[in-house]
């Protein structure tokens, strides 16, 4: 339930309907928007939630959406039930590409068997949703890629239409032969060519000269200096194409009609399909909508919570950004036991937008919108939002703004539950003060024993005291900077706000005087507990300061430690490596003394030497094992002495320039880069034999002598590689001021043959460098020996793909058309 019933119009939903609507790519979409609703059931609300998140997930992938032709076709449909009628060509162009790309974006959903599903509700919405493949090659059959009936619809338009070619050839040949006689009497001046008039062709003439010309003046220009005449040698010509052309729309009745017969039984069907790109071109603009307005999916629960963190107006937002400028973000949390909140602080501190946050907000979320709020905010469901804001003073009806601020609350304390949220704003304002609070209080009461969550605002004494003191209501302010004087948009839950009336008036200029007798006539008692107010709001945020720098330290402090802590881990893993390594080798070293020690007593025994002797050695070369063994405990220390070492030797190396070798011109080695005295081409070494070497110019090995090369540097390899470069882009710019300087039209009338000849050689030969696609080349009709030249030299030019006559609206046989590869 959603009250007043201009609710859209205070929260400002009707922009931002309004906002996503210009958003939608065809009418389809916006009719979706203009039905938006708010919803109370949850799988409906999730749904919605996740098909807008994953569009948004699909517009920061790498595949393209195909989101080319959304047409609103569903009135052609409709129209075409009757027996009898057909679409027109547009009409079936728009339905051949709407259809198809039905078709591509139920393809896009759905995955082939060896991928997985990416975005499961919006495949889940494309299920069901039936594509007409045969359908659009029907369609392809009969029209072009322009939207044009094709020639090969049926034999007979193709018959028609090369009759209607051919007879208008013949009448583009007979006024040429006409145009050229009557230019050669001058009567008709050089520069003119036939006309169309009323889909007829004609010949401009002057008044004065209209008798020359045999035929049926039909129409003159404005200024009356020119009159078109049809020859009467070609009037016939002209009434037949005017008959083929009759002939030509009935096929195309026929062929159109046929195939709306065929695609009628298939409307419900193909309606069907359309409202699912109504609804996936409703879901795309509420995608772009949430990127402009930095909207996500938050955490949204079947019950009853407000937890928001940085919860942002949207409209405030967007607004705010085009000045370069930052909004302030909300937090606010209404849970259980603190579901009423009630915010005071001074006027224009921002109370009245953050109630009006709260409702735009949640209206959004429940009509399927994500949300401008942090991620780690949790949202729930109400099945009631009601509102009573701003000044509904009606003369019609004889209302106050305080008859209409009751009756809105009559309407509160009827209607409001557990599963409702309240939004007031100036809660009690309006009237007396005294009795004004006193209703106002009652009416919180009421609100608060029906379990009611909502947010008001006020500036009453009273009610401050009320929630402060009564289970289910939490006071919160609106921070003021005392010192600067001026509001921070701060919401801060937890204690009541002061309104700051005297700072302000001070500020504003008001003689002490007056705000002396104030003070002394609302009483000690109420000025000291506004200070008091003031004070714990200033010592809040004084604590709030600390509490965040201390948090701030204690991260960094966090961060550092456990970096530490990885570096030890390091270091204590590589000096475990290190030990290793040495006692590996130290066990080497003791094996190979063992095997030359028992060596030795092996030669002794051999030498038959003294028994004692030979055990005086034994039990040296036993404490000499004994005393390497033991060396074990101070591997650690010597360990860590050693890698001390080592790493201060590294950093005197790093620090240390490296010396460079010297360039030596004379001496030519494996590796150096060389070229042949007097070319420019270089090569690299690859062996060298005596007074030869093998050097490699690019992919090509050669043996040269070594007197016959040069040895390069490097510096100066890369020196000529910016001049050949720069030359390069000089050739680019050449190109760039050519092309832009090029016209794809050339009048040679009136040349000679081989003038003719040379000057279109070099039109031809400058059109490829260019890259142009087609030019006109004006050659006149006169005896045809010009044309015909000028086609034999076409003929021999492999860029050339086609040429042709102009059609005869615009030149005719007078012009060649040529169309490049």
């Amino acid at each position: 339930m959603i009250y007043p019933q201009n609710f859209e119009t205070k929260t400002g939903f009707d922009k931002v309907r309004l906002l996503i609507s210009e958003k939608c790519l065809s009418a389809l979409g916006k009719e979706r928007a203009s039905e938006m609703s708010f919803s109370t059931d949850y799988p409906t609300i999730t749904q919605r939630l996740e098909q807008t998140d994953e569009f948004i997930r699909i517009l920061h992938g790498d595949k393209d959406f195909p989101d080319n032709y959304f047409f609103d076709v569903r009135y052609s449909l409709k129209r075409i039930r009757p027996e009898g009628t057909f679409l027109d060509e547009k009409e079936l162009f728009d339905i051949k590409r709407s259809l198809q790309t039905i078709n591509d974006i139920i393809c896009f959903f759905r995955p082939t068997e060896e991928e997985e599903v990416l975005y499961p509700a919006l495949t889940e919405l494309a299920g069901d949703i039936l594509v007409f493949p045969q359908l659009i090659k029907q369609i392809d059959h009969i029209i072009d890629k322009f939207g044009r009936v094709k020639d090969s619809a049926s034999p007979e338009l193709s018959n028609i239409r090369k009759e209607i070619a051919s007879t208008t050839n013949s009448i583009s040949r007979s006024l040429q032969a006409i145009l050229r006689s009557a230019q050669s009497e001058g009567v008709v001046e050089k520069d003119v060519a036939p006309t169309m008039r009323d889909g007829r062709l004609m010949i401009p003439v002057a008044p004065a000269f209209k008798r020359k010309i045999r035929g049926i003046v039909h129409d003159e220009s404005a200024t009356g200096k020119t009159v078109f005449i049809e020859p009467e040698v070609v009037v016939e010509a002209n009434n037949r194409i005017r008959e083929l052309e009759g002939e030509e729309r009935r096929e195309i009745i026929r062929i159109l009609t046929a195939f709306t017969n065929t695609i009628r039984p298939l409307i419900p069907d193909i309606l069907l399909s359309y409202e699912f790109l109504a609804e996936i071109d409703f879901i795309r603009a509420k995608a772009l909508f949430a990127e402009q307005i930095k909207a996500i999916k938050p955490v949204v629960e079947n019950k009853q919570q407000v937890d928001w963190a940085r919860a942002v107006h949207p409209l405030l937002y967007l607004s705010l950004k085009k000045q370069e400028k930052e909004v302030v973000p909300l937090d606010i949390e209404l849970k259980e036991n603190k579901r009423l909140l009630l915010i005071s602080g001074p006027n224009a501190g921002g109370k009245s937008v953050c109630l009006k946050t709260v409702g735009l907000i949640q209206y959004m979320l429940q009509c399927g919108l994500l949300v401008p709020i942090h991620e780690s905010s949790r949202a729930g469901i109400f099945e009631a939002i009601f509102i009573d804001i701003g000044d509904e003073q009606s003369i019609e009806n004889d209302l106050s703004t305080y008859s209409s601020h009751l009756t809105n609350m009559k309407f509160f304390v009827k209607n409001c539950n557990e599963k409702s949220i309240i939004l007031i704003d100036e809660f009690g304002s309006g009237t007396e003060p005294q009795i004004g609070g006193a209703i106002a209080e009652a009416l919180l009461v009421r609100f608060n024993q029906n379990g009611s969550y909502g947010v008001i605002t006020t500036h009453y004494q009273n009610l401050k005291h009320l929630a402060e003191d009564t289970e289910g209501l939490v006071n919160g302010a609106m921070l003021y900077d005392r010192h600067l004087m001026q509001p921070l948009f701060r919401l801060s839950i937890g204690n009541p706000g002061s309104s700051f009336a005297v700072e302000i008036a001070r500020k504003i200029g008001l003689p002490e005087d007056v705000i002396a007798d104030a003070s002394q006539k609302v009483g000690s008692d109420y000025i000291d507990m506004d200070k008091y107010l003031q004070d714990i709001v200033r010592d809040k945020r004084y604590w709030e300061s600390k509490r965040q720098n201390i948090r701030q330290r204690e991260k960094k402090l966090e961060d550092i430690i456990a970096r530490y802590e990885t570096d030890l881990e390091a270091v204590n893993k590589q000096r475990k490596e290190i030990v290793r390594e040495a006692k590996v080798e130290a066990q080497r070293i003791l094996s190979e003394a063992n095997a030359k020690i028992e060596n030795t007593i092996r030669e002794i025994k051999e030498a038959q030497a003294e028994k004692e002797r030979t055990k005086l050695i034994r039990k040296s070369i036993d404490e000499f094992k004994a005393s390497i063994e033991n060396t074990g405990d101070t591997d650690d220390k010597i360990a860590r002495k050693m890698a001390k070492l080592k790493e201060r030797k590294e950093k005197k190396v790093k620090k240390q320039p490296e010396k460079q070798p010297v360039f030596n011109r004379e001496v030519i080695e494996i590796g150096d880069s060389v070229r042949l005295k007097g070319q420019t081409s270089a090569g690299t070494v690859m062996e060298t034999d005596g007074k030869q070497a093998v050097v490699a110019f690019g992919m090509i090995k050669s043996t040269v002598k070594l007197d016959r090369l040069e040895k390069v540097s490097k510096g100066q390899l890369k020196q000529e590689a910016k001049a050949s470069s720069f030359v390069g882009t000089q050739t680019r710019d050449d190109m760039r001021e050519k092309k832009l300087g090029f016209k794809q039209e050339i009048d040679i009338r009136g040349m000679r043959g081989d003038e003719a000849l040379q000057t279109v050689t070099y039109f031809i030969d400058d059109a490829i460098q260019v890259g142009v696609s087609r030019v006109r080349i004006l050659h006149g009709t006169g005896t045809g020996a010009l044309r015909q030249l000028i086609r034999d030299y076409l003929r021999t030019i492999p860029g050339v793909e086609h040429y042709r006559d102009e059609h005869v609206q615009l030149g005719g046989a007078g012009i060649t058309v040529v169309e490049f590869e």
